[in-house]
């Protein structure tokens, strides 16, 4: 039998630096609603539980009939100033007589960026049991130093370039997943063997203040509000670049001579769900590899092109949509440079990978995903589209 997974978000009505944040409009909805929303569509997550002081939020939360939500009456002495999120917890879990087992997710409504693939992705993750407790961390790319003037993580007279320092991973507050009986033991929402979800940078703020509020607005807008945007469109065709999209961009050589390229598999579990949901998928590359061939034939594309460049890859996704009897507006197409230019001009949905060439970058509603190519940027594009695109 599976272990229930209970997500537990405590808010209280006496913010003192934005009075009541909890349900302020945040981007047009309650502060409080994004993480609720985000929980509800999360197949994983079995209860939510808003522990609140708070009238006004009571009302607000059970005023849109969500279905896993529940409030919880926390007491005036864990509602308070010097109350701890840690007491709040305790006093739910010990009046509530949780078994042990049960799997207790803290959810911090000052981080609204934080989206249901998230949290989906964390419980699989800590589902497989290497881990008793996880946090969730973002890579911090500054460099620090200490107060006596010595630096913290680099070599000031080797100044790394920003490509190859690897940085360090700050919590950035967004959920925390336990067990019952093991905050029961150690008091506290982590303990035992600790492990880390890293989560995108533009997630590293929590709104305390009135100014993160602001930056949170424009990151929301900026990340996923412009995403969702894109979704909306109905995808029946979905194409991926390979040099630069599906790898690293890298050449790399055997001894013998042979030309080799690294992909990565968490692209292709992207092109599985595809497949899953009924979207025919293809590769399109400039280059005519039996390397491509191969993998291809591993992730089962319905089209593979190869060596076709520039307008040549417009041409023949235009002939294909018309065998389909679709419109280039029913196609997502990943890709990175200037031989991807046209085609992702045309096309319906546009994503490229952070690092894609200046001129792919600037192309009006194109997302830009957080990963670099070969790291799994085609997944999250993937993960994007299947979020809440219409299938037809």
């Amino acid at each position: 039998m599976a272990m229930k997974t209970i997500a537990f978000i405590p808010v209280r009505g006496g913010s003192k630096s934005i009075p009541l944040k909890n349900i302020k409009p945040f981007c047009g909805k309650p502060l409080v609603c994004w993480n609720i929303e985000a929980l509800e569509n999360s197949s994983l997550v079995d209860r939510i539980i808003v522990a609140t002081d708070s009238v006004q939020i009571e009302n607000v939360v059970l005023s849109n009939r969500y279905r896993k939500v529940s409030i919880y009456h926390r007491s005036a002495e864990n509602a308070c100033d010097t109350a701890t999120t840690e007491s709040v917890m305790l006093e739910y879990i010990n009046k509530m007589h949780l078994s042990d087992d049960t799997v207790f997710m803290l959810v911090q409504a000052t981080s609204p960026l934080t989206e249901s693939w998230h949290f989906t992705e964390a419980l699989e993750i800590y589902a497989k049991g290497e881990y008793d407790s996880m946090l969730t961390c973002v890579r911090n790319y500054r460099f620090f130093w200490n107060a006596d003037g010595t630096s913290k993580n680099y070599d000031y007279m080797k100044r790394p370039r920003r490509q190859n320092f690897l940085g360090e991973l700050m919590e950035n507050g967004a959920f925390y997943i336990n067990t019952v009986g093991n905050i029961l033991k150690n008091g506290n929402r982590l303990g035992g063997k600790i492990g880390i979800y890293e989560m995108p940078e533009y997630t590293a703020t929590e709104i305390d203040e009135p100014d993160d509020w602001i930056i949170l607005e424009n990151l929301m807008y900026r990340h996923i509000l412009s995403k969702q945007k894109s979704q909306k469109k109905k995808i029946k065709l979905f194409f991926s670049d390979v040099d630069g999209t599906l790898t690293d961009g890298g050449m790399y050589y055997s001894e013998m001579g042979d030309e080799l390229k690294k992909f990565n598999t968490r692209d292709g579990m992207g092109f599985q769900l595809l497949h899953k949901s009924g979207i025919k998928t293809g590769i399109i590359t400039s280059e005519s590899t039996k390397i491509v061939e191969n993998r291809a034939k591993k992730l089962k594309v319905d089209y593979l092109i190869q060596g076709k460049c520039c307008d040549g890859k417009f041409e023949v996704v235009r002939k294909i949509c018309e065998q389909e009897h679709i419109s280039l507006d029913e196609v997502a197409y990943i890709g990175d440079d200037v031989n991807c230019y046209e085609l992702l001009c045309a096309v319906g949905i546009k994503a490229c990978p952070a690092d894609a060439c200046k001129k792919v970058l600037e192309i009006a509603d194109i997302v830009v995903l957080d990963k670099k190519g070969g790291e799994g940027c085609v997944r999250d594009f993937i993960n994007m589209l299947l979020g809440d695109y219409e299938i037809l």
